[in-house]
């Protein structure tokens, strides 16, 4: 078993020298602790609210609890005891030096919540995904995801080419440091273990006498239909529960990392645009494993290799974006006349369209939907076709088709 060195590490080791709180969230055992592990020095203590005893220390006593223990700290798993956040804040205020606090945590929403109720503008927040391909299969530096052309061809040195095949062996095994990096070499056994873990600890914290089995069912209906339209009574059919239930867990799987949505592009100026959000998921390997697929040449021929395909894509390039500590301004593109661009980002003031194809030679037209962009208020700059190509190539001047290897 080996560390795998994390693209967000520049960033923790930068900005502990100049905040004096600095919180690390993201979904269960993504190796938030083990990287912070990683780069925290021998002075720094680490306690873990896990422990039961000092949970308990820290929730009753919160003042004892920052006696008892030195600074620098790092406190881990800090959501089980929120009381900590308002001493945490008196700690910064009296002075408390850049680096003294580290905290860490698997329910990001509730997290924020008290750090900005507390600590606005006294804390650094990061978010840790689970590995990225680079991560995992890369080298060097990684810079978020963006249509520049210099970018682009410097990603042929720090990223590694890979095929059709590989690219589907990638999604089925997941990015999950716990596998990635040889600890766990039962696949299927994690993914279970991960799931019973999740629902025992997270959701039940979350949701008061929830129906486990019934939970489960509804993680794996959801899991059925990535990057397709969110439609919540379809799901809540599967299930056999109301559509109000079904919205209160799907925001408990969002709070809690397990999915994020692609929310739809409008502007006042683009009236018949469809308002529903698409659904993915955060790690594709337990898309695969939730949806029974038993190997990744499987799934390369299944029903969902498209829509599995765009997940791990659309998942990859936010990573990017998480791991150099900056907002993504995603989306995808349909209205009511058909016209479909599958994702949109932002950035320094124009619009980048992106289609995303399982094909090696994509054909040309794919680019076509990118001109009702044009109908709004921000600018179209350059866009992509995301593909199974080997190479860096392009349809045209305005438009590249660059290899899912190198995102």
């Amino acid at each position: 078993m080996s560390y795998i060195k994390r693209d967000l590490e520049d960033k923790i080791i930068a900005l502990s020298k100049e905040y004096s709180c600095l919180l690390i969230t993201g979904p269960r055992q993504v190796g938030k602790t083990t990287a912070l592990k990683q780069l925290m020095g021998n002075d720094r203590e680490y306690v873990t609210l896990d422990d039961l005893e000092e949970r308990k220390l820290a929730k009753t006593d919160p003042a004892m609890f920052m006696q008892m223990h030195s600074l620098p700290i790092f406190i881990d798993e800090v959501q089980y005891a929120p009381e900590l956040f308002s001493y945490i804040k008196i700690a910064v205020d009296n002075g408390a030096e850049p680096g003294a606090f580290w905290l860490s945590g698997s329910q990001a929403f509730k997290l924020m919540e008290l750090a900005q109720e507390s600590l606005a503008g006294r804390i650094a927040i990061l978010h840790m995904p689970s590995l990225s391909q680079h991560e995992i299969h890369g080298n060097g530096e990684n810079k978020e995801f963006t249509i520049d052309i210099d970018q682009l061809k410097s990603r042929k040195s720090t990223h590694s080419p890979a095929d059709m095949k590989e690219i589907y062996e990638r999604i089925w095994k997941g990015s999950m440091p716990g596998l990635a990096s040889g600890k766990f070499t039962d696949r299927d056994v994690f993914y279970n273990s991960y799931l019973q873990t999740y629902i025992e600890r997270d959701v039940s914290e979350l949701i008061e006498k929830v129906d486990k089995i019934m939970f489960s069912d509804f993680i794996r209906a959801a899991a059925c239909r990535i990057g397709q339209l969110l439609n919540v009574h379809d799901i809540a059919m599967d299930v056999g529960v109301s559509d109000e239930t079904a919205k209160r867990w799907l925001s408990v799987l969002e709070k809690s990392d397990i999915i994020f949505y692609l929310r739809p592009y409008s502007n006042n100026l683009l009236k018949r645009t469809i308002k529903t959000p698409k659904l993915y998921f955060f790690d594709t390997g337990l898309v695969a494993y939730l949806t029974r697929y038993s190997s990744p040449e499987i799934l390369a021929n299944g029903a969902i290799n498209g829509a599995i395909l765009e997940n791990y894509v659309v998942s990859e390039i936010r990573k990017t974006y998480h791991n150099n500590a900056k907002d993504c301004l995603m989306w995808y593109y349909r209205d009511k006349d058909s016209n479909e661009i599958d994702m949109v980002i932002e950035s320094d003031g124009e619009l980048h369209p992106f289609e995303i194809k399982r094909s090696v030679n994509p054909p040309s037209e794919l680019i076509s939907a990118f001109a009702v962009l044009d109908k709004g208020s921000v600018p179209r700059g350059k866009g992509a076709v995301i593909c199974m190509r080997p190479e860096l190539s392009a349809v045209n001047s305005e438009n590249f088709i660059v290899p899912i290897w190198m995102i």
